[in-house]
């Protein structure tokens, strides 16, 4: 497939406000751009954009090799859509924050006018081996998993990892039944060519990026609040929330969003 084949779920522009970013949100694994309309409705007056990743959503049959095969397909999705003069705002959950993450690290975007990148729960890397090592047997696991089961059947034990503990019973059993239109087959692909174990630790890439950044995480999701005070980098916790803050929380999340544009995107 084409990069331009990326989908989008929804482009919605708002003059109302001059010199504002047009807000580019990238969903995590096994979500789809739908997943972020409870944001959406309570940002009326900013400009917004939702991508479909490869291998969800309308974008299911597109296949990403590797971060920077991803980042590409993202640049060329906004470059198609707003341009190249438009200023944006990348926002990326999980997997997809963690794409946003390298991509700006690593100049990726360089065709793209970015003002600003938000991160929720997404990890910064892994600098030793002996964990990348690990990393790349689990994922390996959970990609076989994924191509050889009926996915409702992985589905039940995906979310009962550490770090979704903060879900109860009825809150897996949603999200079981909301993430198992998903295509086995192509998420295998995805968790592979976006694993943990391909991406080395940005923290100082990031800290020493000329670019307003801010890592907003839930105050249940223990791992990634520690990651977020160890980074060095601007970082808010969402209160009453676990790893998709964005979800369980939008209210609270879209405040933190509309904060960090009106203090530190839009005087750039």
């Amino acid at each position: 497939m084409l990069y331009s084949d990326l989908q989008s779920n929804q482009l919605r522009e708002n003059q109302s406000k001059d010199n504002q970013p047009v807000v580019v949100f990238l969903h995590g694994l096994l979500g789809n751009g739908t997943d972020w309309q409870s944001c959406l409705s309570q940002l009326p007056d900013y400009s917004t954009l939702t991508l479909d990743l490869a291998g969800h959503g309308k974008s299911v049959d597109i296949l990403c090799t590797c971060f920077t095969d991803c980042c590409e397909q993202i640049e060329t999705a906004i470059l198609n859509r707003v341009g190249a003069s438009t200023p944006i705002l990348l926002v990326g959950y999980s997997m997809g924050g963690r794409i946003a993450m390298v991509g700006c690290a690593n100049g990726h975007f360089a065709r793209l006018n970015v003002k600003g990148l938000v991160v929720e729960g997404g990890n910064f890397g892994l600098s030793n081996q002996a964990d990348k090592s690990a990393r790349l047997l689990n994922d390996r696991h959970w990609a076989t998993r994924f191509e050889s089961e009926p996915i409702e059947q992985v589905l039940v034990d995906w979310y009962q990892q550490a770090v979704f503990s903060s879900l109860n019973h009825e809150q897996r059993q949603h999200l079981v039944e909301k993430r198992s239109n998903n295509n086995g087959k192509s998420i295998a692909r995805m968790l592979l060519a976006t694993s943990l174990s391909r991406q080395s630790d940005i923290r100082s890439a990031l800290n020493n990026a000329n670019l307003p950044i801010r890592y907003l995480c839930g105050e249940k999701d223990k791992k990634f609040h520690q990651l977020a005070k160890e980074s060095g980098l601007d970082y808010r916790v969402i209160a009453q929330a676990g790893h998709n803050a964005h979800q369980e929380q939008p209210t609270a999340f879209v405040q933190e969003l509309i904060s960090f544009i009106e203090t530190r995107v839009s005087e750039l």
